[in-house]
């Protein structure tokens, strides 16, 4: 590697470790590592900007949902929403989780990972508190399922899309041939709530003595519920119509008519709203993606992907188990869309050079078990760590404005034995699957 090359190396894995030993704060590390990149010349500014740019998607999705999210809460509506949640749960702690299982499972298999949790996240802390719980582990779950939950259905992560999409698996396909080990994720995640969540899950609490809260505000709770439920279907087949709206479209849609209602019932000013975003997580990500820039521009990112493209042609068969675990452990320090982006195609161009691909370029039923490994290992690795997925940053930014900041040291002690399970899980499941050729 170029001298350039292992400046960005070094700079990457000078944030992971100031992050993970609590040195600075996420945003401030991730911001001094990219700004160091731009004054060595590793990535031009220029440079920089285009790499923040092909993460717009995700940045405008998360900027829209938080505008709604604030909407929503400057009318009381969490409150009231927590309080019913704690009655449906009648004051038991293993309802309470087995609901928010279920719950977050439905909406991720869905909608986008970031979405599910920003929807749900702002419900748990008042929740937390009724209950006279801890909120952290609650938030972690969420996170956790939301990603998991994510491998049911080919929308339902957008890592998942970005595989399934150049590999030729439709929606239907994926559901026969991938789904079924979403739903053993999901299994793994149920299997650690007495465990891993054991004070929440013995909790038992008498009924509620407290009034109920009210409202604060009906009639605009009513228009931001109508427009978050016409949100939905737009995340699901926005991009079939005419003119093809994208998440994050919809997303910025949305918080724009937000801000309208918002200013013209006089709920909230503008400004205050906007004050209230988690800028933090936001510009955490700008840093990020700019690290990652540096790293792909350098060759860094291509050279590791070369490296994973080897064990798509095991002899020894076990190929897919190796691609399983490996692409895990560096979906646990980053992002799995630049990860997946660089690597995808480099195994498509790797296997048309063995000659395991069609003129046509039609993946083969023997080598689509390494694929669904990197699906599984991509999407499964970034719950390790607090840093391993976009939705872990945006629950670690909620927890932070909440006042129960999560540290890393705590999200592995959820994280890690999850993970391990549902890679075990995983890797069994591959090895019922046909073996890819030698």
């Amino acid at each position: 590697m170029s001298p350039q090359a292992w400046i960005a190396l070094a700079t990457v894995a000078a944030v992971l470790l100031a992050t993970a030993c609590g040195w600075t704060q996420l945003t401030a590390a991730a911001l001094l590592g990219a700004s160091g990149l731009i004054f060595s010349g590793v990535i031009s500014l220029p440079e920089a900007a285009a790499s923040v740019a092909q993460a717009q998607g995700t940045l405008t999705l998360l900027f829209g949902i938080m505008v709604v999210v604030q909407a929503m809460e400057s009318t009381g509506a969490f409150p009231v929403l927590a309080h019913r949640l704690m009655e449906v749960a009648r004051g038991e702690g293993r309802r309470l989780l087995l609901g928010l299982v279920l719950l977050t499972a439905a909406l991720g298999a869905v909608l986008p990972n970031a979405a599910t949790v920003l929807l749900i996240g702002p419900l748990l802390p008042p929740l937390a508190r009724e209950m006279e719980l801890d909120p952290r582990p609650l938030l972690i779950l969420l996170v956790l399922t939301a990603n998991s939950s994510g491998l049911l259905t080919v929308i339902g992560d957008p890592a998942t899309y970005l595989v399934a999409s150049q590999i030729g698996l439709g929606f239907l396909a994926y559901g026969r041939q991938v789904a079924s080990a979403g739903v053993l994720s999901l299994l793994m995640v149920l299997l650690t709530l007495p465990w891993l969540y054991r004070s929440t899950w013995r909790l038992r609490r008498p009924a509620l003595r407290q009034e109920a809260p009210q409202l604060l505000h009906p009639r605009v709770f009513s228009v931001m519920l109508a427009l978050v439920l016409a949100m939905l279907p737009l995340f699901l087949w926005g991009e079939e119509l005419p003119v093809p709206l994208r998440p994050g479209a919809t997303a910025l849609a949305a918080a724009a008519v937000s801000l309208a209602v918002v200013h013209r019932s006089g709920v909230v000013s503008v400004e205050r709203l906007l004050s209230r975003l988690d800028w933090s997580t936001l510009l955490y990500f700008i840093g990020l993606f700019v690290l990652i820039g540096g790293l792909e521009r350098q060759g860094v990112l291509a050279s590791a992907a070369v490296s994973f493209s080897g064990l798509i042609s095991s002899d020894s068969g076990a190929g897919p188990q190796w691609l399983l675990l490996s692409s895990a452990a560096a979906s646990s320090l980053v992002p799995n869309i630049p990860l997946l982006a660089t690597l995808t195609p480099v195994l498509l161009e790797s296997s048309r050079q063995a000659g395991l691909l069609s003129a046509a370029g039609a993946v083969p039923q023997a080598l689509l078990p390494s694929f669904f490994a990197l699906i599984l290992g991509v999407t499964l690795g970034g719950n390790a760590t607090m840093i391993g997925a976009s939705a872990n940053l945006v629950v670690a930014g909620i927890g932070r404005m909440e006042g129960c900041p999560i540290s890393f040291r705590q999200w592995l002690g959820f994280g890690i034995p999850t993970v391990l399970l549902q890679l075990a899980a995983s890797a069994l499941w591959l090895q019922q699957l046909p073996s890819p050729p030698g």
